[in-house]
């Protein structure tokens, strides 16, 4: 595998590292397969191991429908991917057919975790969201993390509601 990102838009440089210098944050590449990416997004959900092959092609999907934009944070030492959040961008007719930003898939790994990687993340996804032109930035959360996501500046509007379809559940089988 070679350099290639998700996305080339380029992090300013205040969101490009957290205050130790350590963690450097920035586009998902497809070699990060083999850095700790999938790992990382166990810590948050079921994400259960996958073949480089699903891993690639699933990339290369996100990547040629240009509406993902995964911001990982890779600790330097380590060379390992530590934090991660994906914004997703949903095309709209309402708005003057404007766009939304849809954060997930928001984790920091346990060991690194009251180091502001966090905000880090939610920031440069506010910066993304807001210079790809979405007229607003939306996620859903549990309860117990409504109170970091107002410090990012979001706030608390409306309601979360699911179904899910368990036929679908997709296993490591891509």
């Amino acid at each position: 595998l070679s350099l290639m990102e998700l996305f080339n838009i380029p992090l300013p440089k205040e969101l490009q590292h957290d205050t130790s210098g350590e963690v450097c944050f920035r586009p998902l590449n497809i070699d990060d397969v083999d850095k700790n990416f999938i790992a990382i997004l166990s810590q948050l959900t079921n994400a259960p191991n996958i073949s480089k092959s699903s891993f690639v092609e699933v990339f290369q999907k996100m990547r040629a429908s240009g509406c993902y934009f995964i911001v990982v944070g890779e600790h330097l030492p380590s060379k390992q991917i530590v934090a991660c959040a994906t914004l997703l961008i949903e095309y709209k007719f309402i708005r003057g057919c404007g766009t939304a930003g849809h954060v997930e898939d928001v984790v920091v790994d346990k060991s690194m975790r009251g180091r502001n990687l966090g905000i880090k993340l939610i920031e440069a996804l506010k910066f993304l969201a807001q210079n790809l032109g979405c007229y607003k930035l939306i996620l859903d959360c549990s309860k117990d993390n409504a109170s970091f996501y107002e410090r990012c500046g979001l706030k608390v509007k409306e309601l979360q509601m699911v179904i899910y379809f368990p036929q679908n559940e997709r296993t490591s089988k891509l």
